[in-house]
């Protein structure tokens, strides 16, 4: 009986061992730079990052940028259109539109972002564990998200604003209850189908605690959902704030945001469309960038993309 000789283990083929080593690296590349690989192929994403850091940080350096104070009055300037002393031109009270658009994208955009991100820790983590665990843990929390989606959205914001007044965190605070539900029962729905896969059977298996199987396997293929929805909600909540702000039920002036500038603008809109023109444009370039950045980081985060 002839002897057969066994080639030596490749070291590049050497599984990942009990302790996680091994784990996030392919062919050299770690998971992290994978996923930025990914990333920067979607141009469109990448643009709209860029758009979006850009205007974030023009929003957050507004006192340092802004020629005027946002609510500083200048009657020898009333109602000038775009200029070089006043870009965007001034509004019928001489205020410079510029500074006020500044400083309406501080509100609308830190409110959209504070909802993003809130809503979809407190609806994934909720959504993880309903799914992971099931049973009565599935029941009860799947029976407080429908709810929670039987609650009004407008009486419920109206409500929350006359208890504690129309300020950006209650706003925030006031979307982020009424959007996590639906991150839930979109990640419990992922969960379900992960939780009986062969690796997460094989950890049990093994004894691996039921936080680290979530961790480590079952969080990494929800992440790609979760950043979706949390670029959609993030979109939905600067559409929300504006249209409370535009019909006077949100940030109230003189404080200004993209959806009161639309307000003051609605009764000169054909004499002075500047006014409107810009705020205007400001919430629609950053709702079209937002979900474009999440398509590409979807994409990006997709653990079952192939490379």
């Amino acid at each position: 009986m002839s002897e057969r000789r066994l080639k030596p283990p490749d070291p590049a083929e050497t599984p990942p061992t009990a302790s996680g080593e091994g784990y996030g690296e392919v062919e050299g590349r770690t998971q992290r730079q994978i996923v930025w690989q990914r990333f920067r192929r979607h141009r469109l994403a990448m643009a709209c990052g860029l758009i979006l850091l850009l205007v974030y940080a023009l929003a957050l350096a507004a006192p340092l940028l802004a020629p005027y104070g946002f609510a500083e009055i200048d009657y020898k300037a009333v109602n000038q259109p775009p200029s070089l002393g006043h870009p965007m031109g001034t509004d019928n009270l001489g205020r410079d539109e510029l500074t006020r658009v500044l400083y309406g994208g501080r509100v609308s955009l830190l409110t959209g972002l504070g909802v993003g991100v809130l809503s979809t820790l407190v609806g994934a983590a909720i959504g993880i564990f309903a799914g992971f665990y099931g049973r009565f843990v599935d029941i009860g929390a799947m029976g407080f998200v429908d709810f929670m989606f039987t609650l009004p959205g407008l009486p419920v914001l109206l409500v929350l604003g006359s208890i504690f007044n129309f300020t950006a965190v209650t706003i925030a605070f006031a979307l982020s209850l009424l959007l996590w539900p639906t991150i839930t029962r979109i990640v419990r729905g992922q969960v379900l189908a992960l939780r009986d896969q062969e690796y997460v059977l094989a950890a049990r298996a093994v004894g691996v605690s039921g936080g680290r199987i979530m961790l480590r396997h079952i969080l990494p293929n929800v992440a790609g959902v979760m950043i979706v929805q949390a670029t959609l909600v993030t979109a939905e909540a600067i559409l929300i704030e504006s249209a409370l702000s535009f019909l006077g039920l949100g940030i109230q002036p003189p404080t200004p945001s993209w959806g009161n500038m639309l307000e003051d603008a609605r009764t000169t809109l054909t004499l002075q469309p500047w006014l409107a023109v810009f705020p205007g444009l400001m919430i629609i370039l950053t709702a079209v960038c937002v979900n474009f950045l999440g398509d590409g980081l979807r994409d990006a985060l997709d653990p079952k993309a192939v490379e």
